[in-house]
């Protein structure tokens, strides 16, 4: 059973691309040689800043002869008076076999002609001389280049081509103008450590010939020794290493051998913000900070580098990372005493010079609009007038930092400055957290603001923006989102469900679009519309999503094409929420299957009538004195306690107490429709059927309660 190997050499590739190239290979190379009915015992992928490279051990040597069965014209244009036609002949001698082959039988469409070939297996060096080329083509990934003259694609220069099954090189020429790549067993070892061609006995011999030349191709074990040297580095120090997923990723996808290597800054940097050292040293310089304690994020003034280059000159290594770490923070210390110099508030004017959108004016136009909108929620909520102060107040300076020295030239620094800058300037804690959290979440995964200031400026600052981008007609499509919208809407959503909040976004949307049109008389006037079913399409993706709850029960909540109900979920994600859940939880607990068919039955009945769909008083619905046997009485009897009930769900969110209300009624209602006193709904009388329609719309009102039952499929 021969093994194969392929490695594509390669100048150094983009971070990004080495583990991304790796895991489209774990997917594309066994569906290609299951396609090709080519069995294997293992596949290993491998991956470094120099190379990519794919072990499969265990192929067969060809392909296992196999049997195909082609279906050919109709028996009745093969064969005239038991004779072949030109059309058996012309089929026999495209599928290479004689006429006797070809046999007659039975379809659903009639005769028809077949033929069973037999197929002799091919040799797998030919066919991973084919495949090869298509592994390479398919990679896809950002930014690809051309080079030389050729048209061949490729984030880097392919140098060099090994293709070995066993001890044998396949023949492989890459192609791209008149630079021409060939295979053969030489690869190459590390740039400074081994310089030196590698030559490849045989494909089996790939990880270690490597490792002997000071490459580690695993990209696992690269990452493991990685997290390893970086913590033994920090416990020399005695601290901690801060390592994120992010970074340790990233790393390792840069080096080829690693080797950890201390470096130090002076003290005195130590007075900056932590947050700025560790973006210094994190975002730009992709070192590893070290901390004092592993739960709290007070700074030693070391860093660790991982290098790919000689361990015995890691004195020297150290010393020019330092100059460069030294600079940066230098540069920073010099921003920040330099922004510290008058409070934030002063800010604010340069805001006018720093365009926020090109036909939305600058920034400080988008404070203002920020400020409104936030004024328009705290009143929503009956805030005390001190958190409206807050909330005004943390509006106002919420993008000020954004013109400082420093987030000038740290961007990732926005509001983590602001919030250090007001606290300086004499803010309160409230103002200041807010500033910072008012961008919460930054991205899927992240914390959302905490405090009542921050999510009420952060609502405001996204709704701002959406509903500016909407109003210039800028919709995100299905690949196209430069705004961030949809996350935009998710957060807003979340932070009003995290934070338990009773916004009226419907009513809210109303109000900030009539601000947006009146500044703007230009403006579509089907933006609210659009707004509401952007928001609709997001709840529903996070409620299916995020809280897994099933499609179905999401529209029963949601409603399709339903106004009503539409409306009513904007105007209280709260309830939209927690009716999505309990239908789900009543699904999962079998509850649901207690009322389905009795409201659902009621429900597609009573859409026939003309009841309005939110009458619950059978009182003013039901005429008693139009009923003709005992089970209407009964049923009308049942609504009339079931109005209590309702009402108090309904007030205290207590689906639980109508869905077993529904349950108590659900017998009388199947013998209204199937009882011994059962009656026929379309009766022949208009007055007595449209009495009949009124009872089963007040039922299907009171589950509209809690959901749209039509749109239930049954379990």
């Amino acid at each position: 059973m021969p093994n194969f190997l392929l490695e594509l050499g390669t100048e150094e590739l983009p971070a990004s691309f080495v583990s991304g190239s790796a895991h489209q290979w774990e997917r594309l190379v066994p569906a290609t040689l299951a396609e090709e009915s080519l069995t294997k015992d293992s596949i290993n992928v491998y991956a470094t800043p120099r190379r990519l490279a794919v072990l499969v051990k265990g192929l067969p040597v060809q392909q296992l002869d196999r049997e195909e069965e082609v279906k050919g014209p109709p028996a009745s244009s093969a064969f005239k008076d038991g004779k072949p036609t030109k059309a058996a002949e012309g089929f026999a001698k495209k599928q290479g076999v004689e006429i006797d082959a070809l046999e007659v039988r039975a379809t659903d469409k009639g005769d028809f002609v077949f033929v069973l070939k037999k197929i002799p297996g091919r040799m797998t060096a030919d066919i991973l001389t084919e495949l090869v080329p298509q592994w390479i083509n398919k990679l896809e990934g950002k930014r690809f280049m051309r080079w030389a003259d050729g048209d061949l694609k490729f984030p880097r220069p392919i140098r060099s081509l090994v293709a070995l099954l066993d001890d044998s090189v396949l023949p492989i020429t890459l192609v791209s103008g008149s630079d021409t790549v060939k295979s053969d067993r030489i690869s190459q070892g590390h740039r400074v450590l081994h310089p030196q061609p590698v030559s490849i006995p045989q494909a089996e011999d790939y990880v270690e010939c490597l490792r002997a030349a000071c490459v580690e191709v695993d990209r696992s074990q690269r990452k493991t020794q990685i997290k390893a040297q970086v913590e033994a580095a920090a416990t020399k120090q005695s601290g901690y290493a801060d390592i994120t997923e992010d970074l340790l990723e990233e790393v390792t996808d840069l080096v080829e051998w690693p080797n950890a290597v201390v470096g130090k800054f002076d003290d005195e940097f130590l007075i900056l913000p932590p947050e700025v050292i560790t973006t210094i040293i994190v975002t730009n310089q992709r070192y590893f900070p070290i901390l004092k304690s592993p739960d709290y994020p007070e700074l030693l003034p070391y860093f660790i580098t991982i290098s790919n280059g000689d361990p015995a000159k890691a004195a020297i290594i150290a010393a020019g990372n330092e100059r460069v770490v030294r600079a940066r923070l230098a540069d920073g210390q010099f921003f920040y005493k330099a922004d510290l110099v008058k409070p934030l508030e002063d800010y604010l004017p340069k805001l006018a010079t720093v365009t926020f959108q090109e036909y939305l004016g600058t920034v400080r136009a988008k404070v203002d609009r920020l400020c409104k909108i936030a004024s328009l929620i705290a009143n929503q909520l009956q805030i005390t007038e001190e958190e409206q102060a807050d909330v005004a107040r943390a509006a106002l300076l919420c993008k000020a930092d954004l013109v400082t020295q420093m987030v000038y030239e740290l961007p990732e620094m926005q509001g983590i400055m602001g919030q250090k800058y007001a606290l300086a300037s004499g803010e309160s804690e409230q103002v200041a957290t807010a500033i910072f959290e008012h961008y919460l979440p930054r991205g899927a995964g992240d914390n959302l603001p905490q405090t009542l200031t921050g999510q009420v400026v952060g609502i405001a600052d996204k709704l701002d923006t959406l509903v500016s981008i909407f109003g210039l007609g800028m919709l995100p499509t299905g690949s196209s989102d430069p705004f961030a919208l949809r996350r935009a809407a998710n957060a807003i959503t979340n932070i009003i469900w995290a934070a338990q909040l009773p916004v009226n976004l419907h009513k809210l949307l109303a109000e900030v679009v009539a601000e947006f049109t009146a500044a703007r008389p230009e403006t579509p006037a089907e933006l609210l519309s659009q707004l509401y079913e952007f928001f609709l399409q997001r709840i529903r993706t996070l409620l299916q999503e995020e809280k897994n709850v099933d499609y179905d029960l999401v529209n029963a909540v949601l409603g399709e094409n339903d106004p009503e109900y539409t409306e009513r979920a904007l105007r209280d994600l709260l309830d939209a929420r927690e009716r999505a859940l309990f239908l789900q939880q009543i699904r999962n607990n079998q509850t649901l299957d207690l009322i389905y068919e009795t409201v659902n039955r009621s429900t597609r009945l009573a859409a026939q009538g003309d009841l309005d769909k939110v009458e619950l008083e059978p009182k003013t619905a039901v005429k008693p004195d139009l009923f003709q046997k005992s089970s209407e009485q009964a049923f009308y009897d049942a609504v009339v306690q079931l109005v209590p009930q309702t009402l108090l769900s309904k007030q205290t969110r207590n689906y639980q107490q109508l869905v077993d209300s529904l349950t108590e009624i659900s017998p009388t209602v199947s013998n209204f429709f199937d009882g011994p006193e059962s009656v026929l709904v379309m009766d022949s009388d208009p007055e007595i059927k449209q009495n009949r329609l009124n009872l089963l719309g007040l039922l299907r009102n009171h589950a509209r309660v809690l959901a749209d039952f039509g749109a239930i499929v049954k379990s």
